[in-house]
């Protein structure tokens, strides 16, 4: 079971009573936070629920599956994605 973004916003928008449009621009504006947050090395968290985080790669020498060469890989950037208790919480339920 999952939802897409159209489901999560009808159900946010019928338990603020708020318009789906109000809610989808609300759904951007807070991922344009999160990119532009990340983007720049900070951390964005919302205690009890997530926090989001730039990490670095460190480089390092990797292996061509198909032909068995070493490859050198980069350093380069990846995000980190942390549950909070509530949120830990609500998963351990049912």
């Amino acid at each position: 079971m999952a939802k897409n973004r159209s489901e999560l916003v009808a159900e946010v928008a019928g338990k603020t009573n708020l318009s789906q449009t109000a809610v989808n621009g609300v759904l951007d504006a807070l991922f344009e936070v999160f990119e532009s947050s990340v983007a720049n090395g900070e951390k964005v968290s919302i205690p009890g629920w997530l926090a989001v985080e730039r990490t670095e790669r460190a480089a390092r020498t990797g292996r061509n599956p198909q032909t068995g060469e070493e490859i050198q890989i980069p350093a380069g950037f990846g995000v980190k994605l942390t549950a909070g208790s509530k949120l830990k919480a609500a998963a351990s339920t049912k």
